[in-house]
């Protein structure tokens, strides 16, 4: 619940942050243009966003005649989840990651790499997609198209402004309002990453919960972390806005918990699905996968 409360107050945060940048460009019509612009671009992103992302990176779905494990797999863990069965996925990559996407439950998909499905065994596979699948019955996937869409806008407002000139008959002046184009965009992204890093953490909690075994979960992690460090996602590089859709960051750029992190650090994951596990589940589980 509190998770839910610190994301409800930081998309608002956003959400203001973006009316104000309107307000700054045109006074109060512009922050109604910027409400009506927002409206548009979350209906449009909220309809599209799974096609578009999936499109991006090649997916190709799959069923239980073309990869009948992953499938069954995943057919069992939206069960434990209580979660309708969503699309299935693959993306021919050899960089082992993960990503759920989708405006609600009913219209779900969940992606896997070839990597993944490689280099992780059928128990981390698990874990891995009950995080996904976490995502999904958290609404995540629709709250992160939100934020990216937000501050997207807001750096496009801000571009604008910058360019053509603001709102000068502004309580922030000349230099208050050049500021404020400057620092709008970047004050968006550090909202977007935070909302990131709560909505991954809940759903390693719940990813643990659905799959039964937080170990699953950790050993994945671990090894996903090592290999995202030494193996390229070149879509990925080149579509740095959707690097926090995936289970690990897919950039090589962000290596521990930071300001400007899309995820939070790996160890700090790992370490809370240990005390999820205790001291009786520390040995090697295993289980219908196993």
């Amino acid at each position: 619940m509190a998770n839910a409360v610190r994301t409800g107050v930081l998309i608002a945060a956003m959400t203001a942050l973006f009316l104000g940048v309107g307000y700054l460009i045109g006074g109060t019509g512009g922050a109604a243009i910027a409400f009506i612009l927002a409206m548009g671009m979350n209906a449009f992103a909220y309809w599209n966003s799974d096609k578009m992302v999936l499109r991006m990176y090649g997916a190709r779905q799959v069923d239980a005649r073309s990869a009948p494990e992953l499938v069954h797999m995943v057919q069992q863990l939206a069960d434990n989840a209580g979660l309708p069965m969503p699309k299935v996925f693959i993306i021919d990559n050899d960089q082992p990651n993960a990503f759920a996407t989708g405006r609600n439950p009913q219209n779900a998909a969940v992606a896997a790499t070839t990597g993944l499905l490689a280099r992780l065994t059928p128990q981390e596979i698990a874990g891995v997609m009950a995080h996904e699948l976490a995502h999904v019955k958290n609404r995540d996937t629709l709250t992160m198209t939100i934020t990216a869409t937000l501050a997207g806008a807001i750096s496009m407002l801000a571009n604008f402004a910058l360019f053509f000139g603001g709102n000068r008959n502004n309580p922030l002046g000349l230099i208050g309002t050049i500021a404020m184009m400057v620092l709008a965009p970047l004050a968006a992204g550090l909202v977007q990453m935070a909302i990131s890093r709560t909505r991954e953490y809940e759903a390693d909690k719940m990813g643990a919960q659905i799959c039964g075994r937080p170990l699953w979960l950790a050993s994945a992690l671990e090894k996903i972390q090592g290999f995202a460090t030494r193996i390229d996602n070149t879509v990925a590089e080149r579509n740095p806005a959707s690097a926090s859709m995936f289970i690990i960051n897919p950039l090589h750029a962000h290596k521990r918990d930071g300001l400007f992190s899309t995820h939070p650090n790996t160890a700090n994951r790992i370490a809370r699905l240990h005390d999820m596990a205790g001291e009786t589940d520390r040995g090697d589980a295993r289980g219908p996968w196993g």
